[in-house]
């Protein structure tokens, strides 16, 4: 059996190391600690954006949404953007009054530092429900990062948004737009709590496109279902689940874009699309306790819908997911799951495939089968499930999990000590 991460061990499954990040014009970022982690550790995001920047955002469907959450979501209303603050170790969430408090407090430090409109500004925060955020010393570290801003900070940001985390993510790639060179750079993280409602964790992308953010918008939302909306560690749906794509227009000398269906928007579709799954996948490989990163795929379903549903059936299970842990090909389970996703199959025809291995089809166990190859890909650190639910329609969907250790217990068990 696989060894288990320890709470303050790197995750078996974590990238060899943070990805290379080159700069994105129009935007600055800084990172520090400002009191609210222990042992001085890193604690605060603060991002500079350049004046024309647009926004788009998706964010969480909780009806117990963070204060931050609740602001973000106004703010996003006027689709300008010129900061944004994120902290952890404190969400903000479940504390009354003081909790919009808090977010005010912020916007206005953080609006007098940027010399911008309060409604330009926009926040995120991590950690702990129901604890009043001592937004008094974000508010006194501002000046500091302010000062501090570099266009290269991304590793740094990405660290100072971590709770149990335990490695940054970051992601990059460059896009054609209109014929010109743009660059697309994000940073997420996220370990546990995580079931796709809308967005899921938090996630920060940026680019030097010139886009306005009614295309922003339908980009993101396209791009989140197949990627954040796709994952799955513990079923569980934060109240500060936020995705924020930033647009700075500093890349201006590309044609303009009205309409996302615009052809000339595909390599930027793709490209964003591959930045924001490459985070999903590395949010799923830090789940807490992870020992192994799991696909499940579903064919043949009614709807897309149909087989989303039927994959996070699975992939929620768990049953499913100890016996992943326990290296046991226990298709069984795997039929349990399919079963109790309320979505249509036909029995006579259902197939189950593990590491590309046949090991169930038209509705029964296959004669003779030799468990040997399944076991052996079973040892390994990446799953794939595959099914069939031979409805003859051609419904499809991919979601990735991670499997559940003792190692989940541990981590949450101790979280607020």
């Amino acid at each position: 059996m696989s060894s288990k991460p320890t709470e303050t061990a790197t995750s078996p499954l974590a990238p060899r190391s943070f990805p290379e990040m080159p700069g994105v014009k129009g935007v600055l970022l800084a990172a520090g600690a400002c009191g609210l982690k222990k042992n001085d550790k890193s604690d605060l995001m603060f991002v500079e954006l350049a004046k024309e920047t647009t926004v788009a955002g998706v964010f969480t469907q909780s009806l117990t949404a963070s204060a931050p959450v609740q602001w973000s979501r106004k703010a996003l209303k006027g689709g300008q953007a010129r900061g944004l603050v994120v902290n952890s170790a404190g969400a903000n969430v479940f504390t009354g009054p003081q909790g919009m408090e808090a977010v005010e407090g912020t916007v206005e430090a953080a609006a007098d530092q940027l010399s911008c409109r309060h409604s330009k500004i926009f926040v995120a925060s991590t950690g702990v429900i129901g604890e009043p955020l001592a937004f008094e010393k974000i508010v006194s570290a501002l000046p500091g990062l302010n000062s501090d801003f570099s266009p290269l900070a991304w590793k740094g940001s990405a660290e100072a948004i971590m709770t149990t985390d335990t490695f940054p993510k970051g992601a990059s790639r460059k896009a054609d737009i209109g014929g010109v060179d743009v660059m697309i750079n994000g940073i997420a993280k996220g370990s546990g709590m995580i079931h796709p409602n809308m967005a899921t964790v938090l996630a920060f992308v940026f680019t030097d496109a010139a886009l306005p953010a009614s295309v922003l918008q339908t980009l993101l939302a396209e791009s989140v279902e197949t990627s954040f909306n796709a994952i799955t560690i513990d079923s569980d749906t934060s109240t500060s689940d936020t995705v924020l794509l930033f647009a700075t227009g500093s890349c201006q000398n590309h044609r303009p874009f009205t309409n996302a269906e615009d052809a000339g928007l595909n390599d930027f579709k793709d490209k964003l699309s591959q930045v924001m799954t490459d985070l999903a996948h590395q949010v799923v490989r830090d789940g807490e306790g992870a020992s192994k990163f799991i696909t499940v795929s579903i064919g043949g379903a009614e709807t897309d819908a149909a087989a989303k549903a039927i994959a996070f059936s699975i992939a929620n299970s768990p049953l499913v997911k100890t016996a992943i842990a326990g290296e046991d090909a226990n298709w069984g389970r795997i039929v349990m799951a399919v079963g109790k996703a309320g979505e249509k199959v036909d029995v006579d025809h259902l197939a189950i495939t593990i590491g590309g291995i046949p090991v169930a089809q038209k509705g029964g166990a296959i004669p003779g089968f030799d468990e040997t190859p399944v076991a052996e890909h079973m040892k390994g650190q990446d799953i794939t499930i595959a099914v069939e639910v031979g409805t003859g329609d051609n419904g499809k969907a991919t979601v990735w999990t991670c499997d559940l250790t003792h190692g989940y217990i541990d981590i949450n068990a101790d979280y607020r000590s």
